[in-house]
């Protein structure tokens, strides 16, 4: 695991023996989880995320279609290690008039994303997949709709080079619980969405299988 338990001694809703994986290295779903005093270990899963995508979009895939498949491949190479664990994988695209954005791979990428977004409405799909015993328990996607003001060009080079190699870690080259709140006009969703990990329905689902108190 690349990460200490989180909430093991506080968590009074946790039924399951051992802590929840979180396998992902997402600095806002780890954010998230953390609200819950749900304990947890951080261990990001070893998958060509990039190479999955073009593959799904190649056949004709959308937004939903890449984070539910992300998602399942993440949360399944950590379940196949940790049979005895729930695992959560998480992936999260934005669309924006039938285009498709994901991590961009460089700093321009970043910056032609941003261009696109600029002044205009796009969506945030966030999946996540729940695994137990390398088998895949539950999945879904939910979004969330944010308005991006029409960025000038001396705040697009400020905020990338603000952002730097950060920017390269998640869809539409910003981190709603950092710096990238400065993008926005105005959003529509739930905060947990927009940070990657939709947590009402985790929570729903960890009840149904009694890891966590009803």
């Amino acid at each position: 695991m690349s990460d200490a338990v989180k909430n093991e001694s506080e968590s009074q809703f946790w039924r399951a023996s051992a802590p929840l994986i979180l396998a992902s290295k997402s600095v806002g779903r780890r954010l998230a989880l953390e609200q819950t005093a749900i304990p947890f270990v951080v261990s990001p899963a070893d998958v060509d995320e990039r190479a999955l995508e073009a593959e799904i979009v190649g056949s004709g895939g959308g937004a939903d279609a890449v984070v539910l498949t992300l998602s399942s491949a993440k949360a399944l190479a950590l379940s196949r290690r940790n049979p005895e664990s729930y695992v959560v994988g998480a992936d999260q695209a934005a669309s924006c008039e039938g285009e498709l954005f994901g991590k961009p791979e460089s700093l321009e990428a970043a910056e032609r994303q941003l261009r696109r977004l600029s002044g205009r409405r796009h969506r945030l799909h966030s999946g996540f997949a729940l695994a137990l015993g390398g088998r895949i328990l539950f999945e879904t996607v939910a979004y969330a709709d944010l308005k991006t003001r029409a960025l000038s060009e001396e705040f697009l080079a400020a905020y990338l080079a603000a952002m730097g190699e950060t920017a390269l870690t998640s869809a539409g080259a910003y981190q709603i619980e950092g710096i990238g709140v400065h993008l926005f006009e105005r959003i529509e969703g739930d905060h947990w969405t927009v940070l990657g990990l939709p947590l009402l329905p985790l929570l729903e689902a960890l009840r149904r299988e009694r890891a966590l108190l009803g």
